[in-house]
């Protein structure tokens, strides 16, 4: 049962073009149902809808008897049906612009790699050593026995990169910006978000029992409207956060502008660096880089080490006594585990290797440049985005789910994006240029792209 499944490759009629060397087990099939994609994108549930609505699978008062249950069902019961599930697709391989998914070679164009580091060989030496040296994980959370020399490393050269005074690390970029709202901020304080600020900054505010108010994408008038609000109303403290790369639009924070209403109004700045971090900026340190801004002109600067860093992880930087009250006053560092040895190992290499190799941002400007173009060319309108992150904006979700299946089906993978992730009405294909990409995906980028239109026309696109 558990040995290799048929391999797909040139003496295999039914391999579909199964990169080489690739095989399936039969438990990755009794996992997911398939041994082909196509199969996937048709069933990935092992039969659990086959065919049967929301209403005969969710018993009336039962635990999954919810609005947001039941509209998923439904939309699972009406796209398998059309082979239209494009979501947690199981890759064969290491993720990069060339990979493969149940065996069968797809180009990526959604990956957050922006580097291209993932597969490194210095970061898989230093991933190594650091396994060897520590084991598999630390045994514990941050503030007891979880903190390894290592981790006090990457914090210090983390910190001197971003232009801070300190740094905390933690498994997750979510983790960061939770445990930067709720230790800081209360219920007599209000939050002022960008409406396209990333979901765990609301979260944080939910659960800091903040009064939560956001104002328009990047529209300053708007802020400063809320910011006098908040002051005639006699908030205790005012927090005002926002990306500063907006992850589905790939567009900047005026971070000047807000630093400048932020002072007027005496709010406090938080500004999420997780798509900026490799990403921006000349040696790719980020918005404060990239806009000419103090990096000491804001508060609390989160991030993520999972994107342009190629490892898991998040950040809260700032001065020394933000670290210091970090550490021992939030949650996430008192109660969940410390990032693993392997985790912090990778991100202090990753680091090194983008001081040392300037070589990976000057590619991806290029690569970035490339996409743009290309898509133009096209005509399709990438809307304001300055970054590596390039959306293709298609409305209704069902059209974003049909275009995907269809870039799927020739061979390049990309992602639908709909509500919650967007605004409904604006979903879309989230595409990213990467340092890793060569002039030969970008061809079949646009040619599967181009093959696509009569899709698009139905689509209302083009």
């Amino acid at each position: 049962m558990n040995g290799p499944a048929e391999s797909g490759g040139p003496g295999d009629p039914g391999g579909n073009g199964r990169e080489p060397g690739v095989t399936l087990t039969a438990a990755m099939a009794a996992v997911h149902g398939a041994r082909h994609l196509r199969e996937y994108t048709r069933d990935p549930f092992l039969g659990f809808f086959n065919g049967r609505s929301g209403d005969e699978l969710i018993a009336e008062g039962s635990l999954l008897d919810h609005p947001n249950v039941r509209r998923w069902f439904e939309l699972f019961d009406a796209g398998l049906a059309e082979s239209l599930y494009t979501y947690q697709l199981p890759l064969s391989t290491a993720s990069g612009p060339s990979s493969a998914v149940l065996g069968e070679p797809l180009i990526m164009f959604s990956s957050y790699s922006y580097l291209g580091l993932i597969g490194h060989p210095r970061i898989a030496r230093a991933v190594k050593e650091a396994v060897d040296r520590y084991g598999t994980s630390t045994g514990g959370v941050r503030l007891l026995t979880g903190t390894l020399e290592l981790h006090h490393e990457l914090e210090h050269e983390l910190a001197q990169f971003l232009g801070q005074e300190g740094a905390a690390t933690f498994a997750s970029g979510y983790d960061a910006n939770i445990a930067a709202i709720t230790s800081l901020f209360g219920p007599n304080d209000v939050a002022i978000l960008d409406q396209y600020a990333h979901q765990s900054i609301h979260d944080g505010v939910r659960m800091a029992g903040c009064e939560n108010r956001r104002f328009k994408h990047n529209d300053m008038d708007d802020l400063e409207r809320r910011l006098r609000q908040a002051r005639n109303r006699g908030a205790e403290r005012i927090l005002v956060a926002v990306d500063s790369v907006f992850s589905m639009d790939g567009d900047q924070a005026p971070i000047a502008d807000i630093v400048a209403l932020k002072r007027k109004y005496g709010a406090f700045l938080l500004v999420d660096e997780a798509h900026a971090l490799g990403a921006i900026g000349r040696t790719g340190r980020g918005v404060c880089e990239e806009q000419n801004i103090d990096p000491s002109d804001i508060d609390i600067l989160t991030g993520s080490l999972s994107k342009g860093i190629p490892s898991s992880g998040g950040f809260v930087a700032g001065s020394r006594g933000l670290k210091i009250y970090i550490q021992h006053g939030s949650a996430p560092y008192m109660f969940s585990a410390a990032m693993t040895p392997a985790n912090a190992a990778a991100s202090l290499e990753s680091l090194r290797i983008l001081q040392e190799e300037p070589e990976h941002m000057e590619r991806l400007r290029r690569n970035t440049a490339t996409l743009k173009n290309g898509l133009t060319e096209l005509g399709f309108d990438t809307g304001a985005s300055t970054t590596p992150v390039l959306p293709l904006l298609l409305g209704d979700e069902w059209r974003a789910y049909r275009v995907a299946r269809e870039m799927l089906e020739r061979g390049i993978f990309v992602s639908a994006v709909v509500y919650p992730a967007v605004s409904p009405g604006q979903a879309r294909l989230r595409l990213c240029a990467t340092a890793a990409h060569e002039p030969a995906h970008f061809e079949r980028l646009f040619t599967a792209l181009a093959e696509c239109e009569h899709a698009m026309e139905v689509a209302g696109v083009r």
